[in-house]
């Protein structure tokens, strides 16, 4: 992951979209995407003290933007294509904050930077590009008055972050932006890591957060991991049931994220790796060896058409 971070005093976030159209990051950018782009809607997800502004991007992509309510700091996650956030942003949000998960989604910073001089990039990975501060396991950060907590998940990248977001003293739900960590009903491919890193970055680090933590990951990628999580467990209800709200909703337009820490151990196979029904369908009796043989079986799966 990666954070960026530059005060603009007066100018707001919809400066971004008129600098971007200024420097040709315009509709052209998109290219071939915009068909895709087009079809998929934005979200966002309010609540009395932080906002989530979900704003599909690419392909497949999520790129977020939240907003400190008490404040109106900003942090933009992911922003893979800049002109886009700055396009959709509403004028009043001041103080930008931009995080992108790996250094795979961090290809707007170069763009953002060019765009801001100044801005700070923090990540974990040196290979992230205008990277500017290094962030390590519970580094902790501020927007406003929400407190960004840094969590290590190497796996999908060695140098991959997750970022738990948390309002003090609030008893709303909690966010975090887990990139290609953890997806809806998936987990990213281990590129870099082990089985047992993955085990570590589900199980031991986002398992622990609190249930109710909204999850905010990097791609659409929802109707088939539960396609494939149906394979695994074919007798989870948890598992028809989400897929048919998945589908749903995609068939609308609209994005199946965010979901919650407690939702994913219902039909999260990767999450569920403890659980005997996985370990019988993988033939194994432990949980990373278990990780490890599922995540094998996704990567050759072939995804049905129903």
């Amino acid at each position: 992951m990666v954070l960026g971070y530059r005060l603009l005093g007066p100018r707001s976030l919809a400066a971004l979209g008129a600098a971007c159209a200024r420097h040709g990051l315009g509709p052209a950018l998109l290219g071939s995407c915009l068909h895709h782009t087009d079809l998929r809607k934005s979200l966002t997800v309010e609540q009395d003290t932080m906002k989530v502004e979900l704003l599909p991007a690419l392909t497949d992509n999520y790129m977020y933007l939240v907003i400190d309510e008490d404040t109106k700091e900003a942090a933009i996650v992911d922003p893979v294509q800049p002109q886009k956030v700055g396009g959709m942003t509403p004028a009043p949000v001041l103080h930008p904050v931009s995080f992108s998960t790996s250094r795979d989604h961090a290809g707007g910073n170069e763009k953002l930077v060019k765009l801001e001089p100044g801005l700070k990039v923090y990540g974990g990975d040196d290979r992230i590009g205008a990277l500017t501060h290094k962030v390590t396991h519970l580094s902790t950060l501020q927007v406003g008055s929400l407190n960004v907590k840094c969590l290590s998940t190497p796996c999908h990248t060695s140098g991959h972050i997750c970022y738990f977001v948390t309002k003090p003293g609030s008893a709303e739900p909690p966010a975090v932006f887990t990139g290609d960590t953890l997806f809806v009903a998936g987990c990213g491919k281990f590129y870099e890591g082990t089985a047992d890193e993955m085990y570590k970055a589900l199980l031991e680090i986002l398992g622990r957060l609190p249930p109710d933590t909204r999850v905010y990951c990097g791609h659409e990628y929802t109707i088939n991991n539960l396609k494939f999580a149906r394979q695994v467990e074919p007798s989870n209800a948890a598992i028809r049931e989400k897929l048919a709200w998945a589908k749903e909703k995609y068939s609308s337009g609209e994005p199946t994220v965010p979901s919650t820490i407690a939702e994913e151990f219902t039909y999260n196979p990767f999450m569920r790796v403890r659980e005997k029904t996985v370990q019988q369908h993988a033939g194994e009796t432990d949980p990373v060896t278990t990780m490890r043989a599922i995540r094998k079986e996704k990567d050759n799966f072939k995804v049905p058409r129903d």
